[in-house]
C-alpha cells in the first residue's frame, strides 16, 4: 500500500504527506505503510502519520502526526505527550490543516530523524 492509498478520500491526508516528505528531503528516511499507519523511518521509527477517524468515526481528526523527541517538547500545541520508554517522548499532533506542519513541527520532525538515524549509528557495530 502506498501513503496516498492508506489516505484515500482524504485529501487532508495526502497533503500532509507531501508536507512531511518535503520536510524530511534532506534527511535519508525509509516510509513504510500498513493498515494502520505510516511510519517514517532513519535506522529506527520516529515519526507516525494515521487516522483516528478509522477508529473513532466522525469524532475523530482524520489526521494524527505522531513524532518520538529525546526530549519533552513543551509547546502547548502537542494533543498529548507520552514517556513510553525512557529517553523517548512521543508528541502527538491533531492536524485540521496543512499549515500545522508548520516550521516548529518542521523542526522538530528534523529533529527526530537525526536524533533516530544516531541512534542507529551508536548501535551499530564499529
Amino acid at each position: 500500500m502506498t501513503p496516498e492509498e492508506f489516505f484515500v478520500g482524504v485529501p487532508l491526508g495526502t497533503a500532509v504527506v507531501d508536507r512531511v516528505r518535503e520536510v524530511l528531503a534532506p534527511v535519508d528516511v525509509e516510509i513504510g505503510v500498513t493498515r494502520s499507519q505510516i511510519a517514517f523511518r532513519a535506522e529506527r521509527g520516529f515519526a507516525w502519520l494515521w487516522r483516528p477517524s478509522m477508529y473513532l468515526g466522525k469524532r475523530g481528526v482524520d489526521v494524527v502526526l505522531a513524532i518520538a523527541l529525546d526530549r519533552r517538547d513543551t509547546s502547548p500545541r502537542w494533543k498529548e505527550i507520552a514517556n513510553p520508554t525512557p529517553g523517548m517522548w512521543m508528541h502527538h499532533l491533531e492536524i485540521r490543516e496543512v499549515g500545522d506542519v508548520d516550521a516548529d513541527v518542521a523542526a522538530c520532525l528534523l529533529e527526530a530523524a537525526r536524533g533516530a538515524a544516531r541512534r542507529g549509528d551508536r548501535q551499530s557495530p564499529s
